[in-house]
């Protein structure tokens, strides 16, 4: 099934105060899932085994959609997972946390060096998960081979004085080779892709789907950006003494700096902030990665976070594998703002991976005038990433 785009255009809220709404209703990025825990929501338990109970658990609400299931538990496993790039800052703690899954039956890891490590070290967790390690081009196919879900955070990270782009010249290559072999190999697999720039990298990973006919792989072809609703949910739960499990910020547009917008005026549950506070939150959200890599001081970048938050939107894709209707944020090809290719906004995941794009909704004066200002700086974001993929 290919995704649906509800109405493509934005609302306006206007008024002073920026007041919390519900939006469209379907608030995506919320925080509050049940990855690697047991968990009892209103349609009913997902059950998860006694290693899982401290890591990353949030309760699922009965007000929210995220990570919401139209059924009960995921009763089957979903096969072959591979993370590319799992030696890496982001890739290990992943990897650990995938293992955790109790829908993963096999974890396939691979890197250029270092994966045989790492795989030892974690085949002696004990889930119900085999783990393989792969290193070198040589063994990429037999990494890929059967995998359902490619998870993708391979690359260099950022450093103090980097922004993006500045990562671009080496990721956009090693995005390209990768995504070659999974669409060789495993074209029907969903592709997470984590490696930034993430709004270049999801259009060069769609033009070599494209090059290679492949059809349909736009829905399966996914730009993570959950850490953008994590921080904003930790963030404004903070800052308004909230329970972080019960927030709710839908973030759209795309993942770095001005484009990454946090959509307050729909925020959950409802509350007042003064409009000066709402843009120095948004500002701190889309600055976020910056904050820790210079906390870090050379040290890297915001690799457990992102890893959290990867593994998040890992298991709603699972989920979505095994016929659950999961609601997410996502970057993915998308017709919904007029001239951009490109666009994250909340979707509803499936079997097919994105089945369902859903309309921004209501949103304030502040808010309609980001939308306007990240245009022209995603539309050339694209426009680097698909020139790349076709030279």
């Amino acid at each position: 099934m290919q995704a649906r785009a509800v109405r493509p255009s934005a609302r306006r809220q206007k008024g002073g105060k920026a007041v919390c709404s519900a939006g469209s209703g379907l608030q995506a990025g919320n925080g509050q899932h049940h990855v690697l825990r047991s968990v009892q929501n209103n349609v009913g338990r997902i059950e998860r085994s006694a290693v899982s109970a401290s890591v990353g658990a949030r309760r699922v609400s009965s007000t929210s959609s995220v990570g919401y299931a139209s059924r009960g538990a995921v009763a089957c496993s979903a096969g072959k997972v591979a993370v590319l790039g799992a030696a890496g800052g982001i890739g290990q703690p992943l990897s650990m946390l995938v293992k955790m899954l109790p829908s993963v039956k096999e974890l396939s890891l691979y890197d250029i060096q270092g994966t045989k490590g790492v795989a030892a070290d974690l085949s002696h967790c004990n889930t119900a998960c085999k783990v393989t390690g792969y290193v070198g081009e040589e063994e990429l196919t037999s990494a890929l081979e059967g995998c359902d879900l490619v998870i993708i955070p391979a690359g260099v990270p950022r450093k103090p004085g980097m922004t993006r782009d500045d990562l671009f010249n080496i990721n956009a290559g090693i995005v390209k080779s990768l995504a070659t072999a999974c669409a060789e190999v495993c074209p029907n697999a969903i592709l997470n892709i984590i490696s930034n720039p993430v709004n270049s990298t999801v259009p060069i990973c769609n033009e070599v789907y494209k090059a290679k006919g492949i059809t349909g792989a736009s829905a399966r072809i996914l730009g993570v950006t959950t850490l953008d609703i994590v921080r904003s949910n930790t963030f404004l739960a903070e800052e308004c003494g909230l329970d972080v499990d019960q927030v709710d910020v839908p973030v759209i547009g795309g993942h770095a700096g001005v484009t990454i917008l946090p959509l307050l005026s729909q925020m959950r549950p409802k509350v007042q902030l003064e409009n000066k506070r709402i843009e120095e939150l948004t500002t701190r959200i889309q600055n976020a990665g910056t904050e820790v890599v210079e906390a870090k001081a050379g040290a890297g970048s915001a690799t457990l976070s992102m890893a959290y938050a990867a593994a998040r939107f890992a298991e709603s894709c699972l989920r979505g594998l095994q016929g659950d209707k999961v609601y997410e944020c996502a970057y993915i090809e998308s017709s919904l703002i007029p001239d951009l290719e490109y666009f994250a906004s909340k979707v509803q995941l499936g079997p097919n991976g994105v089945e369902e794009v859903f309309e921004v909704g209501q949103v304030s004066d502040f808010e309609q005038q980001g939308i306007e200002g990240l245009i022209p700086e995603l539309k050339k974001s694209i426009a680097k990433g698909q020139e790349f993929a076709k030279n």
